[in-house]
């Protein structure tokens, strides 16, 4: 079967760090000038850029920002053409010699000028956060409710393009309609000028891929309680009718309170969209390393237990310090998804618990029947697990696997007229069995007394 090409994996955003403190200074009128002189520089460059004069650019900010009006700016611009014939004042100094606004005024129309470059008007002190193939997230200050957010933007190579945009906006929505401690916040998506914006928490600390670059494995009780709270995620994200389809350790966070958040809706999909999974036939959506086995197909009956199956990876990963499957490139990894048979994570960290293995293996069986049918059985043996019990559900599915593939072996055995061994062992003992039942021995001793009888009556 010939694969498809695998998504390029997308990082989400990366270590996200602290917010930077820093002593402050009052500003002196030195610091003043100079920063006025900054930001008259910055916006010559910026007229320069965009083929308008500076003073035009100047004016129309000012009565914009409501700073002047326009007869005043006008006042101002009759001057400042004087003035150019002296080589003097240009309108941004006349304006503040004028008394119409202050030099304070206008370097902060610099920074809103700024803003609108960047194309989210209401939000300041950009800091870029992490970058990918699809996105740039950055923390940014949102002005009116005076609290940090990350902010993710369409690069501008895909702002043209209406299947990008309309996936974006798609990302945005999906996560808008979930609201649970566990996912990342949506808080608005939409687009000014040429820019296409994602506004969502911000969440400070870190990713379950930076906790496995760091320290290679976590611990089988802190892996356990992270993925109670990633399926408590998708739990309530599937009861509203969404599947995620890219459960990764990039997209799991952790806030330096230890609450996990799953994070990036940019693959998730409404369930019973049965045209957009018609539309994604035959196609491969998710990242190899993770991708359940129906994904890699590009069925349209992707469901729950594909976001199951890529948790399952995730915590395979977390607890060995490798991932299921590796090849030489993508479409290697997404073969072993569909055909490899996996090696159970006891066998690679043997300090992990059977109970654990058991959960995973069923997590990742390569059918969905195979699996957990929600994820309301899953943390059914996750919390098991964490109480230190045995996972009912994974050890009852693990042990009646078992059985059906030996009764297969040896049904397979019996067409060729050999019978394995584990059959020839199980048919002596079914036999030996069927001698030690009382209801047999009621009647071995029966038919004794019986032969006894006939024996005697014939004698006399």
């Amino acid at each position: 079967m010939s694969q498809p090409d695998p998504k390029l994996e997308t990082p989400a955003s990366g270590g996200l760090s602290a917010e930077d403190t820093a002593g402050f200074t009052a500003p002196t009128a030195d610091d003043e000038n100079a920063a006025s002189l900054r930001a008259q520089e910055a916006l010559r460059a910026e007229a320069e850029k965009s083929g308008t004069n500076l003073d035009t650019l100047v004016g129309r900010a000012v009565v914009d920002q409501g700073l002047a009006t326009p007869e005043q700016v006008q006042h101002c611009l009759t001057l400042a053409r004087e003035a150019e014939e002296r080589n003097q004042q240009s309108l941004w100094e006349l304006l503040v010699s004028n008394g119409y606004a202050t030099r304070s005024q206008m370097t902060r129309l610099k920074e809103r000028l700024d803003e609108e470059r960047k194309g989210i008007p209401g939000y300041t002190d950009f800091k870029e956060l992490g970058k990918g193939a699809m996105a740039r997230v950055y923390r940014a200050k949102q002005r009116s409710l005076d609290r940090y957010v990350a902010v993710k933007i369409l690069p501008q190579k895909f702002s043209n393009n209406p299947s990008f945009i309309e996936r974006f906006f798609r990302e945005g929505q999906a996560a808008a309609k979930l609201n649970h401690p566990n996912i990342v916040q949506a808080f608005d998506v939409g687009q000014h000028r040429e820019t296409y914006y994602f506004v969502m928490e911000y969440v400070d600390g870190r990713t379950v891929h930076d906790d496995i670059v760091k320290q290679q494995r976590y611990k089988e009780e802190t892996a356990i309680e992270v993925a109670i709270q990633v399926a408590e995620a998708l739990e309530h994200a599937h009861e509203r009718g969404l599947i995620h389809r890219d459960v990764k350790p990039k997209n799991i966070m952790i806030t330096k309170n230890d609450v996990v958040k799953l994070a990036d809706m940019g693959l998730a999909r409404a369930i019973s969209d049965k045209e957009a999974a018609e539309a994604e036939k035959g196609k491969a959506f998710g990242t190899p390393y993770y991708i359940s086995p129906e994904q890699v197909m590009g069925l349209d009956t992707v469901g729950p237990q594909a976001d199951i199956y890529s948790l399952g990876a995730t915590l395979y990963h977390m607890v060995t310090g490798v991932v299921p499957y590796e090849g030489k490139d993508p479409s290697e990894v997404m073969k072993k998804h569909l055909k490899a048979e996996l090696t159970p994570p006891d066998h690679v960290n043997p300090k992990l618990s059977a109970g654990i293995s058991e959960v995973i293996e069923m997590m990742m069986a390569k059918k969905p029947s195979h699996r957990y049918k929600n994820c309301r059985d899953l943390l059914l043996d996750l919390r098991a697990l964490k109480a230190g019990d045995a996972p009912p559900i994974a050890h009852k599915g693990i042990s009646e696997l078992s059985g059906l593939e030996t009764l297969a072996a040896a049904e397979a055995a019996a067409v060729s007229g050999e019978i394995p061994v584990d059959a020839r062992e199980a048919a002596r003992k079914s036999v030996l069995d069927i001698f030690s039942e009382p209801l047999f021995l009621v009647l071995l001793i029966l038919l004794g007394v019986s032969i006894i009888a006939n024996v005697v009556q014939i004698a006399i």
